[in-house]
């Protein structure tokens, strides 16, 4: 193993001067973003952010045609420094504490060191090359019968941030529009430059008509939109929300970037990660392996880009027990699945099965995983699986299907052992 040479002191001297550099901020290459009317202007010249919620695998998103990434706080700077790398831009959010969970917008022992903290947020980061603007909280005003004290709670941030940093705007992210919420933030946080509303399933076409309706004029992002809401979906007699399959989803999504695309001016897609919400799978556009599903491709349609080295995502085409999902205990029921790939791609096939998810969190709070029962597989097979063996209660069967190039189709079907 060869030796590594002494250094000189002029080396070490060049050392010294590379490390502080890297210290440095970057006023010099950052942008200067602005808003006219509903325009968002990128160093004077038009700027449409579409994208993603999420920091995984930031090295697909271009060649999908995305532009922004939008963070929610504490990993901020890891995605400014890895959105850099790929030439995306990022709406740095800032987690403002929310009311539904105990914070006062009253109490100013609570409030002092929230906007302390938001200060040394945005110091830290408004030079960096990556910034397009800053996010002020993520549904602050959510589940709450009085939300008085929210909106001066947002002004006293928004003013803060624009004080700080004039040449990034600043974006509130409401949940869905209420019937007076943007009329109240407009007239209670006039420092809010752009609007953001987090919006999923048949509500989103609707969406700028009802933002409009309330008099915003500014510029209108999707914050998080996805194809169907576990609280608006269909369920079972025994109250399990029937997810749709990636193939589902894919077809309720691209109908709904059709609507939105000439309405708004911006889209950003929940959730480009992996995460438990009702399922593993229900909002998550990655798997845990980092493979992507259909989803990618209606992006890619949507904002002129291309899947991932061209290829195509899996399809389930049926999936079901013929049957029926409620049978009693002892017996063995079997599920019926249907694939295909649109690359005639060989496609791999994994079954599990999982307790039904009792840890129900609203507000997309953390989650726990439910118990798998691999135990209660039989003989699972490309076209189907039996289930048998397992104790009275409430569970799901989940597929997924990969085609071996890096993309997958995803399922479950919720049943009942009484």
């Amino acid at each position: 193993m060869p030796r590594t040479p002494p250094r000189t002191a002029v080396a070490r001297l060049a050392a010294m001067l590379f490390a502080v550099a890297t210290l440095l901020p970057f006023s010099a290459a950052a942008a200067t973003v602005k808003v006219e009317g509903r325009q968002i202007l990128v160093d004077g010249k038009p700027f449409t952010p579409r994208g993603v919620d999420g920091q995984q695998r930031l090295g697909l998103l271009p060649g999908l045609g995305a532009n922004t990434v939008r963070t929610y706080g504490d990993e901020t700077g890891y995605v400014l420094d890895e959105a850099q790398k790929h030439g995306l831009k990022v709406i740095a959010g800032f987690w403002l504490e929310q009311p539904r969970k105990g914070f006062d917008y009253k109490n100013l022992a609570q409030v002092g060191p929230q906007l302390q903290k938001l200060q040394a947020f945005v110091e830290r980061f408004r030079n960096h090359p990556a910034l397009l603007m800053w996010g002020i909280g993520n549904e602050v005003e959510a589940e709450l019968a009085d939300d008085s004290a929210v909106w001066p709670g947002i002004e006293d941030a928004a003013k803060l941030v624009r004080r700080l940093d004039p040449n990034h705007p600043t974006l509130a992210v409401l949940a869905e529009t209420g019937k007076h919420k943007i009329a109240r933030l407009m007239k209670l946080a006039p420092s809010i430059q752009v609007l953001g509303i987090n919006s999923y399933g048949d509500a989103l076409p609707s969406l700028p008509e009802r933002v409009h309706e309330q008099g915003w004029r500014g510029p209108l992002l999707v914050t998080e939109m996805g194809p169907l809401g576990q609280w608006a979906a269909p369920k079972t007699a025994w109250g399990a929300p029937i997810e749709p399959t990636s193939t589902e989803k894919a077809t309720l999504l691209s109908r709904y970037m059709t609507a939105l695309l000439p309405q708004t001016q911006g889209q950003f897609l929940f959730y480009w990660g992996q995460k438990q919400e009702v399922t593993p799978t229900w909002h998550s556009m990655l798997l845990q392996g980092g493979e992507w599903q259909q989803s990618a491709e209606v992006m890619a349609q949507a904002w002129g880009g291309k899947p991932p080295n061209g290829n195509r995502a899996p399809r389930i085409l049926l999936l079901r027990f013929p049957q029926g999902n409620d049978w009693p205990r002892g017996d063995t029921r079997r599920a019926e699945i249907s694939v295909d790939d649109p690359d005639g791609d060989p496609l791999g096939v994994v079954w599990s099965v999982m307790a039904e998810s009792t840890d129900r969190k609203t507000g997309g709070d953390a989650e726990a995983v439910p118990q798998n029962f691999p135990q209660a597989l039989r003989d699972p097979a490309p076209k189907g699986v039996g289930i048998a063996g397992l104790e009275p209660g409430n569970y799901r069967l989940f597929v997924t299907v990969r085609d071996g190039k890096g993309a997958a189709a995803t399922g479950n079907l919720p049943f009942r052992i009484r």
